[in-house]
């Protein structure tokens, strides 16, 4: 009796002690074999700066489907795992809807803020409903509020394939958020002007989408021709400069100061249409139109960093489809049909910028050149292997949508329509005569990078009734397309000191039960979830009443 006590005494008293220890010593030990609960040193060093309350809401609470408590489960674990990094992150999670007789209301005010609702279906017990989600979080500080989608949509995927890709995606979005908030100097894009470039409403929606973390500013290179080392000053305040569709020429004095720009340091998008050809040229009397080569006198230039955009259209199985009226008045009718020149991309998730990404529409894309020098090319968007390469000049037709493809011709795939361009940059000017004088002109430059696209319309924001709609929703058949995302990844990857991008290549994977299973295994599980432990507990007291009254009976 006196060791079973002194035993007791003995356990409680470590129990205390190790209570009294865990309250001054605190850790978190993450056992999952992909380490989802680990942040990554980046997401650590967005948050240590933070020495006032930075209030997070989540609009994920509720009666919500099986697949978004999962989604809400797996927010609230890495919310809590940033808490524990800084205690000034405060989180809570709302249901915006709870009110039942200020729902449409409620709904009509968060799409006002820009927070767009997931319809999802759920099927339980065989019968089918719909349900409203708005799977979103805001993080407020200092005045500043950003808004962060927990929902990633990808082109066909399921519910729980989106789960699991917002899963995996949840750790850079809150950190992009966190970053966004405590930025205090912002970094600076040039968009250029002068040559045709996409007027400013089409460029509206990516424009206002990362202007929250970068300035925005306008170069125009017509000033080149009058004061060249002016603009090329200008130009060096800016971190990036932006092309996006030209349309008109490029004069040598103009590519010599965008060469001395870039191997200055300076980042570059190049979104280049080799092709003059436009869906709306299409619709005339003939519905046909002939597609040009475009010469941008671009073509030195791109060959001396290791590209060369072709004069070609990307004809490509995998595509998106285009809306034509049929009938005439109002019997008319508006059918989507497949549109073969404009291709729906699909990443192959294997860098950064493409990672998790929704299909990204293309359209009278052209195929890219990657040519040997020492420049490392890495090619992120390529066509799909049932493509083919169609020369110009050729006259493209309404018609095309009345002909079957010909399966055996599209033979010619995986063109690439997108490269990033790095390297120590030598100027494609060097050991040439110069078009211009410019003060301490540079032949060789510090490592940099240039991302070149095959598509101008790549960045094009759709209009309707004058205002300009989001990059990547075609109004037309009311699918949403990964553009905008990749734009913004690419432009983030360029300019990204810390590396907060590469937190993308985390990979996360959620466990789901299988739906058919349940609903066919249904009865076999609550029998042996409810009726076992039933059973055995009416074993244990048959057998325990037996050996009692053998022990104890007369």
């Amino acid at each position: 009796m006196k060791k079973s006590l002194i035993s007791i005494v003995s356990a409680l008293a470590i129990l205390i002690v190790l209570n009294f220890i865990s309250g001054w010593v605190y850790t978190r030990f993450d056992l999952t074999e992909d380490h989802r609960y680990t942040l990554s040193e980046e997401a650590l060093q967005t948050v240590e700066s933070f020495d006032q309350p930075v209030i997070v809401d989540v609009i994920l609470d509720g009666n919500l489907p099986p697949e978004f408590i999962k989604l809400q489960t797996e927010t609230r674990q890495l919310l809590e795992e940033f808490a524990s990094k800084n205690s000034n992150i405060k989180f809570s999670f709302i249901n915006p809807l709870e009110d039942a007789s200020q729902i449409d209301g409620t709904i009509t005010d968060l799409q006002a803020l820009g927070l767009t609702p997931a319809q999802i279906t759920v099927e339980e017990n065989g019968k089918t409903s719909q349900e409203i989600v708005f799977p979103w979080a805001m993080v407020n500080y200092n005045n500043k509020t950003v808004k962060v989608p927990l929902l990633k949509n990808k082109l066909g995927a399921t519910t729980e394939e989106r789960v699991n890709n917002s899963v995996q995606h949840l750790e850079y979005a809150f950190t992009d958020a966190f970053a966004k908030i405590s930025i205090t100097e912002k970094k600076q894009i040039a968009v250029l002007k002068g040559n045709g470039e996409l007027d400013d409403i089409h460029l509206a929606d990516f424009l206002t989408s990362i202007k929250d973390y970068y300035n925005i500013g306008a170069i125009t290179l017509d000033s080149v021709a009058t004061n060249p080392q002016n603009t090329l000053d200008q130009l060096k305040n800016y971190d990036l400069a932006l092309i996006a569709k030209p349309t008109e020429p490029f004069t040598d004095a103009e590519k010599y100061v965008l060469d001395q720009y870039i191997v200055s340091g300076g980042k570059s998008m190049w979104l280049i249409d080799q092709v003059d050809m436009e869906l709306d040229s299409l619709f005339n009397e003939n519905g046909s139109a002939m597609a040009l080569p475009r010469d941008l006198n671009l073509n030195d230039f791109f060959f001396k960093y290791g590209v060369r955009v072709n004069p070609n259209l990307v004809n490509d199985m995998y595509f998106t489809q285009i809306v034509l009226a049929s009938g005439e008045g109002n019997a008319s009718e508006y059918n989507p049909v497949p549109w073969y020149y404009n291709p729906m991309v699909f990443s192959k998730n294997d860098h950064p910028i493409n990672n998790n990404l929704e299909a990204i529409r293309f359209q009278f894309a052209n195929s890219i050149d990657t040519l040997a020098n020492t420049y490392t090319k890495t090619v992120l968007l390529s066509s799909s292997p049932l493509s083919k390469l169609d020369g110009t000049p050729k006259q493209i037709s309404l018609d095309l949508i009345n002909t079957p493809p010909k399966k055996e011709l599209y033979n010619k795939g995986n063109n690439p329509l997108a490269v990033l361009v790095s390297g120590k940059f030598t100027s494609a000017f060097a050991n040439r005569i110069k078009p211009i004088t410019l003060k301490g002109a540079l032949d060789k430059g510090e490592k940099n990078q240039m991302l070149v696209v095959s598509d101008g319309d790549i960045i094009r924001n759709q209009i309707r009734n004058n205002r300009p709609l989001e990059l990547g929703y075609d109004k037309w058949t009311n699918n949403y397309y990964g553009n905008k995302e990749f734009l913004i990844n690419a432009l983030n990857f360029l300019l990204d000191e810390k590396g907060l991008i590469n937190i993308r290549n985390k990979k996360v994977a959620v466990p789901f039960l299988d739906a058919q299973k349940m609903t066919d295994q249904k009865t076999k599980w609550q029998l042996i979830n409810i009726g076992l432990p039933v059973g055995l507990t009416l074993l244990f007291g048959a057998i325990f009443g037996y050996f009692r009254r053998r022990k104890y009976g007369a």
